[in-house]
């Protein structure tokens, strides 16, 4: 078994889209796609995937940005391990290499959010020794008031 943990580059951003889809039901796919390709140009955003026998089975993209109380930081977003792989150490081995690859740009912390129906995850993030400070709010603006 061959892992390999690499930057997704924009023109194979779309490849994320069946483990995005995993984490992200609700949202139609031609809007999720079109929202994909937009944030994969963004300057300060990168996707990362995780590797098996060049199979993609884990992503996470990551938000940088300047925080006035923490200075530079990134946020891991929509990641996922695939529920096939699981069980094997490949989330640690995950966030070592991210948490490796944003201290090399210069980020101090690392913020993210995680589903609060998702317990299995906040024990993940508690053992690589994330702490709660808050509470992440939403509020939608579209007519439809629908999260999608």
């Amino acid at each position: 078994m061959k892992t390999q943990i690499k930057i997704i580059e924009v023109d194979n951003i779309l490849t994320i889209i069946p483990l995005l889809t995993k984490l992200n039901s609700k949202t139609p796919l031609e809007i999720l796609k079109e929202r994909v390709v937009e944030i994969a140009k963004l300057p300060n955003y990168e996707c990362i995937g995780l590797y098996i026998d060049d199979n993609l089975v884990g992503i996470s993209g990551l938000w940088y940005s300047t925080r006035h109380y923490i200075g530079k930081t990134v946020e891991p977003d929509h990641v996922i391990i695939d529920d096939t792989v699981r069980g094997q150490g490949l989330g640690k081995q995950f966030f070592n290499w991210i948490d490796n690859h944003v201290q090399k740009k210069g980020c101090e912390a690392i913020e993210l959010n995680a589903y609060v129906n998702n317990p299995q995850s906040h024990k993940f993030y508690y053992n690589e020794g994330y702490n709660i400070y808050g509470f992440h709010f939403l509020k939608v603006l579209r007519d439809d008031k629908k999260f999608y």
